[in-house]
């Protein structure tokens, strides 16, 4: 590790355990179906925690950033992994393409819909914007046998609005239309969606042209605020 991630990591463990709630911690692993132990920190709590292990530390290189998340992905508590995601997205002008591979390796492991949306709509998505040709893995990863990386494949423009590659954004629904998986399903209307409140017609369109191989969960969603 890096000796800012080393500092880091001890600050912040301090300044969580100082927080934990375990009648709270009890009732989040539950909601996530016991999959993960948690501290028992509300967002709002761990944030503040956050600050306060930040305080005074110098802003992180690519290496930095790349050692505090998988520190944070080796540690068993659930919310340092909301941290790093956190984190990640503060520094996102700081990395090169090559932090693509560390994201990959977070959706990949320790896989949730909490730790995979926001790796997808704010790291993922602001290393493609800010590195176009990682748009290719993309398309890799919208063909993937890891339903996480077709997720975050499909949510990657999410937030990108009128500049969002719809080309990219309707073919990968097209082609993992028929999915099994639920969190695939639904990242596929959530998308669509999203993607309805700058061009609604287009959506329509799209919905109208695909209304045979979407699954009823994706139209449901997608047509929503239609």
């Amino acid at each position: 590790m890096s000796d800012l991630a080393v500092v880091l990591m001890d600050r912040l463990t301090s300044a969580f355990e100082a927080a934990r709630d375990p009648r709270r911690a009890a009732g989040a692993a539950a909601y996530m179906r016991d999959q993960f132990p948690f501290l028992g920190l509300t967002s709002a709590v761990r944030r503040a925690q956050a600050r306060v292990a930040l305080a005074g530390l110098p802003k992180p290189t690519e290496a930095d950033l790349r050692a505090v998340a998988l520190a944070c992905w080796g540690r068993d508590e659930r919310e340092f992994q909301q941290f790093a995601c956190d984190y990640l997205t503060a520094h996102i002008k700081v990395p090169g393409p090559g932090l693509l591979d560390t994201a990959a390796e977070l959706i990949t492991t320790k896989s949730w819909w909490d730790t995979v949306d926001p790796l997808a709509t704010h790291v993922v998505a602001g290393l493609v914007r800010r590195h176009p040709p990682l748009a290719t893995r993309m398309d890799e990863w919208s063909a993937a046998e890891d339903m996480w990386l077709v997720r975050a494949a499909i949510l990657h423009q999410l937030l990108y609005g009128a500049e969002t590659d719809t080309t990219r954004l309707f073919r990968y629904c097209s082609i993992q239309a028929g999915h099994p998986d639920f969190f695939v399903r639904k990242a596929i209307g959530w998308a669509l969606r999203h993607y309805a409140r700058t061009d609604p017609e287009a959506i329509r369109a799209f919905l109208t042209t695909h209304a045979d191989t979407l699954s009823p969960l994706s139209r449901r969603e997608a047509a929503k605020h239609l």
